[in-house]
């Protein structure tokens, strides 16, 4: 074992302290897992109140997404430089801020300027909620439980963001999607000085601007042109080229550097390399999953927007569970084992409803479960070896790359799932006779489209539509499954590969 190794394994074990701030971590974990889903539920109450361009509209739920993706490695290296618990509050005062301005916001382009500022400060929560649990617990079984909490919260805080969002609509105006932030920010103000010690990195060196100017222009066009493609086709290709040149440079520029902002030698570690590509393949899948089923619960089966989240429940629940509960089993198994295990419970989840269809509502919610345990457990121990593989200095900026896998796995799961299932969906509408030229348009577009063109007709031919969408749906719901499938398989792989080698040394 290297002396690295022994820094990240051995320790003292945190006292009732460790855990509260535990407890008061996970307040912006599940606050920024939620905010990528419950947004999406007041989009039509603040298209009737605000009147957004479809350009703008777009751009109220992407901005937040696309400056936090940008920001995450510059936030992780600033926190390790100036202070992770800092940066936590500087983000919490930030975050609150510009949530109250969304919510208040005249026009749709002030709601994307206050999206894109919550980004901003978004960006400074995240990498410093894991950097300081490396700080925190430092004995590694408690660290292992403590980044399962955390990767338990962050998916539960995914599927309660539809319960949350369908409750505060039915009820409240579509501010109280962001007024909701307010008092779960003020808390974590209240309790974090008192009980999150600070942690930084005692050699931090000076500050490169460039690299923080060329990770922006490398990361947003790279976020924007995956979304572009699965919208607009291959013309999503030019930002995704232009991210990846600024990434060429940026790895450059930091081999290069005697002070880099990011260490690009955590990369050259197996278990970090590895440990990093497993939660991607697993995060794509999950998400993917929750692109479609979303979608069917409330499009197909019929089901109210708070029923469909309500539905999510199990799946999130055990995910939580199983994150826990393979703990104790890998403290006596080599990751590279105990990863690929539970990655076919995720496989199975799949290949379910790949089998069985999704007509049922069954197949969905044990499916979930299924998906949930999987990737529950399996992120539990590759996050927790993300951080322990890398220096206790660099615990902001290995987090901070943790994250931007955790963002692009979201973004790459609903552009390459969400595109492969409108592509087969609109490659096989078979649109029954007596539908009109324009109704037939807009049903050939998405589900909703024909779903509420199915309405307006009426009479058979409104139900022949509906019918004929569900299926071309369901079928693009089949292949969508053995891409996740394929995903949780190469995770599995990479796992079985790469994590824990130096265990057979």
């Amino acid at each position: 074992m290297t002396p690295t190794d022994q820094i990240a394994t051995d320790g003292p074990k945190a006292d009732w302290r460790g855990w509260v701030a535990l407890a008061v971590l996970m307040l912006p974990v599940l606050l920024v897992s939620m905010d990528n889903t419950i947004l999406n539920f007041a989009i039509p109450e603040i298209a009737r109140d605000l009147e957004p361009t479809s350009a703008e509209q777009l751009w109220i739920i992407d901005a937040y997404s696309l400056v936090l993706a940008g920001l995450l490695v510059t936030a992780g290296s600033l926190g390790d430089r100036f202070g992770r618990r800092r940066m936590l509050l500087i983000g919490a005062v930030g975050f609150t801020v510009l949530s109250v301005a969304a919510a208040f916001a005249p026009t749709a382009i002030a709601l994307i300027a206050a999206r894109a500022g919550m980004g901003v400060f978004g960006a400074a929560l995240m990498p410093s909620t894991m950097s300081l649990l490396r700080s925190i617990f430092r004995q590694r079984d408690q660290r292992r439980l403590a980044i399962a909490i955390w990767a338990g919260m962050f998916s539960a805080g995914g599927a309660l963001g539809p319960i949350l969002g369908g409750v505060l609509i039915e009820h409240f105006p579509w501010q109280s999607v962001f007024l909701v932030a307010v008092p779960i920010l003020v808390l974590l103000l209240a309790l974090a000085p008192a009980f999150v010690t600070e942690s930084r990195d005692p050699q931090p060196g000076p500050i490169d601007g460039w690299s923080i100017l060329i990770s922006m222009l490398a990361l947003a066009p790279l976020a924007y042109g995956i979304k572009e493609i699965a919208v607009s086709g291959w013309i999503g290709l030019v930002p995704v080229a232009i991210g990846l040149g600024f990434g060429w440079i940026f790895v450059r520029r930091q081999l290069r550097s005697a002070h880099p902002l990011l260490d690009m030698g955590l990369f050259r570690r197996p278990t970090f390399a590895g440990s990093l590509a497993t939660n991607l393949c697993c995060i794509m899948g999950y998400v993917g999953f929750l692109y479609f089923v979303s979608q069917h619960l409330q499009m197909i089966v019929g089901l109210s927007p708070l029923m469909a989240g309500v539905s999510l429940i199990p799946g999130a629940v055990v995910s939580i569970i199983a994150g826990l509960a393979i703990t104790p089993v890998a403290r006596r198994f080599r990751a590279s084992i105990v990863v690929p295990t539970v990655l076919v419970l995720a496989v199975a989840g799949f290949l379910l409803v790949a089998l069985a269809g999704a007509h049922g509502l069954w197949a969905i919610v044990v499916a979930f479960m299924l998906i949930g345990g999987g990737t529950g457990a399996a992120q539990a121990i590759s996050g927790e070896l993300i951080v322990s593989s890398a220096p206790p200095a660099k615990a902001g900026a290995a987090s901070a790359v943790s994250e931007t896998a955790y963002e692009f796995g979201a973004v790459l799961g609903t552009s390459i799932l969400g595109g492969a299932l409108t592509a087969w969906y609109r490659g096989h509408l078979v649109l029954p006779a007596g539908v009109p030229e324009e109704s037939a348009a807009q049903a050939r577009e998405t589900l909703a489209g024909a779903v509420n063109e199915a309405q307006a007709i009426g009479g058979p031919v409104g139900e022949s539509l509906r019918a004929a969408a569900a299926d071309a749906f369901d079928g693009g719901v089949v292949t969508t499954s053995i891409l996740g499938a394929v995903l949780t398989v190469a995770a599995g792989v990479v796992a079985a590969t790469t994590l824990e080698r130096r265990r057979r040394h």
